[in-house]
């Protein structure tokens, strides 16, 4: 495209293939190693990172039947509540060295990195070498991908995994071929048998884009998009088939369901309820409910499903009457549920912001400005297709992140950071392209202005972090904002100190809260990068995780210095403590929320030596060395001994896995030997657990013995 006069272009010709040049191969050098090197760096200091994970991992590495189906230990009596490819990678490695920290976390820090040189290669086919290195280190500097790439979560398996289904895409759309279709769909596939549902929202993006930028006729481009989906449900569906198809029997409870059905878990808890906050089993639903809701039997302000209307309360529950008193949701604007407001703005709240939105009002910008650039080229424009793909990308998984009432944590937004790391890497590469151009160079002054806005906005929640930051920001930006108008100064040698300027402008924030991300552990069910924010997230979690809002602190996080958590979390009213329930004392051990010796529903178990050695007593006589409410607090335990631990009622404690007749058939058999008090919830929304009855029959038919703070119950003994 070429200026014919200051405000209007000629027609544009489709865009050459790009040339490499000859610092490109050492630009990407720096970019990737520098990239590994960041994701690698300290990764033993989050020790097992999400310990119901890494639970699964050490499973998975000792046993094939575990690995296959995901089971949360090595006896299969309960699976993970995800599909399980993104523990494959990581049980194999574990497999190979052994299990430690390194062996679980390098294999996810290696998945980022082919993340952000996938996204280069991605961009870079279509814009050039400058726009793929600079989508590739805004994606590498995302505070929430340094977080996710350097933890054991699935997402930074379904983030390499989208990524690759837009390069496929982006292939058919160049020569229109069916075979670049149907890897789009083997791409999706994987990416369901990662993180189920969640893999869906880039499908529409991805048929829209072919529909619309595909070479041939429509007719066949339908039948092409018929042959991705068949790829898809091949790619998933073998597995699906297997897992329904196996003997119930014989196989582990599908958690996170009610019903043992990897389909119900599919379109309910991992599915629909996502967005409607209808998630049976779940520890809340879509918001708080109102005093007596006895229809979901929650007490006055309580979670539903979770302590009865009368004040009862399942073991390890939270006490009847729900939060504490000045609790706020996660997130937290008021009127929200307990997962956050939901709302065009959820994004840019205070639990959120951090990680994902400092380069988003710009991203949206240079959408609308690419797509304009290229509006008189042909339909099958590659450049054309590449913004229509990630701009759909981020607008759909963006709007249902900020409108979905079920579960919501902050670091699901690491899926936004491919799009807009795309995003700015081409829009703003094309539109200096057309800076001769008077509004292409008011639309790059603007977006320069909206980066120092929202720089300006989300520094100023951790007024103590790099203070003297923001300030920088707002001045390099201001001053690249205005010189970016005057056609002289974009040009030639000033040219290059105007990029400099924006691209410290675009950065310099979400560089500084990475490598606060990458210089801090992070360990827990829930995680956020960055350093605290006010309003933001925090507490029980640990590492900057947890339920945001719980008893919320001074600057509006919820951590404690001593990791203890929320005041109320895991006691009855008046200080009465819930059967199986622990709270913080001097022995270490803490409520149902947050961790300590006997975990908790989002924190694993850190047992002491004695109680690891009292578990491994005869080890090898039982199936299972101990059973514990509650997938986290069962983690900790399993860890440490190497020997499989009973998961009861999976996650959150609420599934019925394994009932009360099943579990006094296995005490009556001598499977298991211990059973721990304390740990998760014990109960959730409409939820059918077992939990609550199996520890009250175990509280009255066995004797409790105290070892390093936790209470355990010799099963081979009755009381």
């Amino acid at each position: 495209m070429t200026a014919t006069a200051e405000g209007s272009a000629a027609s544009v010709p489709a865009p050459e293939p790009q040339r490499e040049v000859r610092w490109e191969p050492w630009a990407l050098g720096v970019l990737l190693v520098g990239t590994g090197v960041a994701y690698i760096w300290g990764l033993g200091a989050s020790g097992w990172a999400n310990s119901f994970y890494a639970a699964a991992v050490q499973a998975g590495s000792v046993s094939w039947k575990a690995f296959f189906f995901g089971s949360s230990d090595a006896a299969n009596s309960i699976t993970v509540d995800k599909p399980p490819m993104s523990l494959w990678l990581m049980s194999l490695s574990v497999r190979i060295f052994g299990l430690n920290s390194w062996a679980m976390l390098v294999p996810q820090a290696l998945l980022g990195v082919g993340s952000v040189a996938l996204l280069w290669g991605t961009v870079r086919r279509y814009f050039g070498a400058a726009a793929g290195l600079l989508a590739g280190l805004v994606l590498a500097l995302t505070p929430v991908a340094a977080l996710m790439f350097r933890f054991n979560n699935p997402d930074a398996m379904l983030v390499l995994l989208m990524i690759a289904a837009v390069w496929a895409m982006m292939r058919a759309v160049q020569d229109g071929r069916t075979r670049w279709l149907v890897l789009v769909g083997v791409f999706c596939g994987f990416g369901f048998l990662t993180k189920q549902l969640q893999v869906m929202l880039v499908v529409p993006p991805l048929a829209l884009t072919y529909l619309i930028a595909g070479p041939p006729k429509l007719g066949k481009r339908v039948l092409q998009l018929f042959a991705a989906l068949g790829g898809l449900i091949v790619s998933a569906g073998w597995w699906l088939a297997i897992v329904e198809l196996w003997p119930a029997d014989s196989r582990p409870w599908i958690g996170g369901s009610q019903n043992n059905s990897i389909l119900e878990l599919t379109l309910g808890y991992n599915g629909l309820g996502r967005l409607s906050g209808n998630e049976t089993g779940s520890v809340g639903g879509g918001g708080m409910r109102g005093p007596g809701d006895a229809a979901t039997g929650a007490a006055a302000g309580g979670f539903p499903g979770m302590g009865e209307a009368t004040g009862g309360m399942a073991p390890g529950g939270m006490p009847a009457g729900g939060m504490p008193a000045g609790g706020m949701a996660p997130g937290g604007g008021a009127g929200g549920g307990i997962w956050g407001s939901t709302g065009i703005t959820r994004l840019f709240e205070s639990a959120q912001g951090g990680q994902i939105a400092w380069l988003i009002p710009a991203a949206l910008i240079l959408l609308v400005a690419g797509i304009v650039l290229r509006g008189k080229a042909p339909r099958v424009d590659t450049q054309r297709a590449s913004f229509i793909v990630w701009g759909l990308w981020l607008l759909v998984t963006g709007l249902t992140f900020s409108f979905m009432a079920g579960i919501f944590h902050a670091y699901y937004t690491v899926a936004l950071a491919p799009a807009i790391a795309a995003l700015l890497g081409s829009g703003s590469v094309v539109a200096w392209r057309h800076r001769d151009v008077l509004w292409v160079r008011i639309i790059l002054a603007v977006s320069f202005a909206a980066t120092v806005a929202m720089a300006w906005v989300l520094l100023g929640r951790s007024p103590s972090f790099v203070p003297w930051l923001r300030w920088a920001i707002l001045v390099v930006g201001i001053v690249a904002a205005v010189a970016v108008l005057i056609p002289a100064v974009s040009r030639g040698r000033l040219a290059v100190a105007v990029i400099l300027a924006a691209i410290f402008t675009g950065l310099a924030g979400p560089t500084a809260y990475a490598i606060d991300t990458i210089n801090t552990p992070h360990t827990g069910s829930i995680v956020s990068a960055g350093p605290s924010v006010e309003g933001g997230m925090g507490g029980p979690g640990g590492g900057r995780g947890g339920f945001g809002g719980f008893g919320g602190t001074a600057d509006g996080g919820n951590r404690r210095t001593d990791g203890t958590p929320p005041a109320g979390m895991g006691q009855m009213p008046g200080g009465a403590i819930a059967p199986g329930t622990t709270t913080s004392t001097t022995d270490g051990t803490r409520g149902a929320m947050g961790g300590g010796a006997a975990g908790g529903l989002l924190q694993g178990s850190t047992p002491g030596a004695a109680v690891v050695s009292t578990l491994e007593e005869n080890s090898d006589q039982f199936t299972w060395v101990a059973a514990a409410i509650g997938s986290n607090s069962a983690s900790g335990y399993q860890l440490a001994t190497q020997s499989p631990v009973m998961a009861i009622g999976g996650f959150n404690g609420s599934d019925p896995s394994p009932t009360l007749a099943q579990f006094q058939q296995y005490v009556a058999e001598g499977k298991i030997h211990f059973f721990i008090a304390g740990g998760g919830m014990g109960g959730g929304m409409n939820a059918e657990g077992t939990a609550t009855a199996i520890s009250t029959w175990v509280t009255e038919n066995f004797t409790a013995t105290t070892v390093d703070g936790v209470t355990l119950y010799d099963l081979t003994v009755a009381g």
